[in-house]
């Protein structure tokens, strides 16, 4: 893959995680903020604990950071795979996000 191609499969992945967000914000009391800051998302919940996302250019992979520990994925056959055969970004971010929020979250894209 090129950069430019990784960085377009990158981008459409943020902007999915913050329209999420948006989301579950509108539908139930989930009351995430999300901020974004160039190539990194943060997530935060009300407890205060946080996920933080964010891109891994000269690697080109996506990194998530929970407190459960640290995740990286590449982008394959049109998915964010981990790289160590634990699945898709999207359902280990909505595993990580419903344990910390406290409440069933759903980052299906």
């Amino acid at each position: 893959m090129t950069d430019l191609e990784y960085l377009n499969h990158a981008e459409n992945l943020l902007k999915s995680i913050e329209a999420c967000c948006d989301r579950m914000n509108d539908e139930n009391d989930a009351d995430i903020d999300n901020q974004r800051v160039g190539g990194m998302v943060t997530l935060s919940f009300v407890n205060r604990s946080q996920i933080v996302i964010n891109l891994q250019k000269p690697l080109q992979e996506v990194w998530l950071a929970a407190k459960a520990g640290g995740y990286h994925y590449r982008f394959v056959d049109g998915k964010w795979q981990d790289t160590k055969g634990q699945g898709e970004f999207f359902e280990q971010l909505t595993r990580q996000a419903s344990s910390q929020a406290g409440m069933e979250l759903n980052f299906a894209n």
